[in-house]
């Protein structure tokens, strides 16, 4: 056991030396090893799990500097980052390529393997009803969080049915919800449950009866999460 503690604290060490701001040439150079590897920027060169899900409307995993610049280039005006405008590498170098080429960058924090608490939710609601077309939402793998945000944008702006939204959440962008993110999946499951024996809006179900906490373990109370 201490053993695995250990590696395990060698291992988190490791990540966070690299993890870095880009003060220095340096620390520029850790950041981009950090992103490349240790965030799996390498991986999301090739594969982008980039979707349109409405007009003007696209998902997608956390891009590359060229894919910005690509989208720029495509005439994308916003960027909506879900994974928060933290003090790390992945997010300073997105923030710092966006400000250079002209992209509008947003961020709010959402969480794929807890249910998120309601007034982050609600925080990303608000910013699709003011965020300017065309954007792109992204998280790290464009499968939970954006899948998330997908179908809430369904819902919400576009009126669709939830049997359409909730498809957001699938396969076809590796989402699995038999791992710990399909609490995504329950908590659209709870709501349309709670919205058929009465209705009642989403973000007034948000506000006056979700609880984030309450909702986690519901959820892990019901399901056996694969991992």
């Amino acid at each position: 056991m201490k053993l695995f503690k250990r590696i395990s604290d060698w291992e988190a060490n490791l990540r966070a030396s690299y993890n870095t701001d880009l003060s220095t040439p340096e620390n520029r150079r850790r950041a981009q090893i950090y992103n490349l590897w240790f965030d799996h920027a390498i991986l999301r060169g090739v594969y982008t799990n980039f979707y349109q899900i409405a007009p003007g409307v696209y998902r997608s995993n956390h891009p590359t500097r060229k894919r910005f610049e690509q989208m720029k280039a495509d005439g994308i005006k916003s960027i909506l980052n879900l994974r928060g405008s933290y003090p790390s590498a992945h997010y300073l170098v997105e923030e710092e390529t966006c400000r250079e080429i002209g992209l509008q960058l947003t961020s709010v924090s959402m969480q794929a393997r807890h249910a998120p608490p309601a007034k982050d939710i609600l925080e990303l609601i608000g910013h699709f009803r003011t965020i300017e077309k065309p954007f792109v939402m992204h998280c790290k793998s464009g499968s939970d969080r954006a899948g998330f945000a997908s179908a809430l944008y369904l819902l919400l702006i576009e009126g669709r049915p939830m049997e359409e939204a909730r498809k957001m959440l699938g396969f076809k962008y590796l989402h699995i919800k038999q791992s710990k993110t399909g609490v995504l999946d329950h908590i659209l499951k709870v709501y349309e449950e709670r919205n058929s024996k009465d209705p009642i809006g989403f973000e007034d179900w948000l506000r006056t009866e979700y609880d984030h906490l309450a909702m986690q373990a519901d959820f892990q109370a019901k399901y056996k999460p694969w991992f």
